[in-house]
């Protein structure tokens, strides 16, 4: 699964600049006070690095569309996989497998 700098900073994506700011904060708060034996370095790291992306409204606009582009590739993707499963065989009532079709039978008579 692919993290988005959202959601280390637990965020929604058009959140604003304030939320952004409170979010740095909470989870900076967060990881200062956890227990020392845990390390978080790998993980302060990437919400620091998110929160350096998020907070400046150009790196912000070309990571939103980067994502949005990324999003579509895979939307078409999707689509070009579900369009070339084989389609299913129609199944119709007069279907009946022939143990089933037996077993009525039997008990028809």
């Amino acid at each position: 699964m692919n993290y988005t700098h959202y959601d280390y900073l637990e965020l929604p994506p058009g959140a604003t600049p304030a939320r952004i700011e409170a979010a740095y904060a909470t989870l900076k708060a967060r990881f200062a006070a956890a227990d020392e034996s845990q390390d978080f370095s790998g993980l302060v790291r990437l919400i620091h690095a998110a929160y350096e992306v998020l907070r400046d409204n150009e790196t912000r606009k070309a990571y939103d569309a980067a994502l949005a582009s990324e999003a579509a590739r895979a939307d078409v993707e999707l689509k070009a996989d579900l369009d070339a499963q084989a389609p299913r065989r129609v199944r119709r009532v007069q279907d009946v497998p022939h143990p089933l079709n037996a077993a009525f039978s039997s008990l028809a008579a």
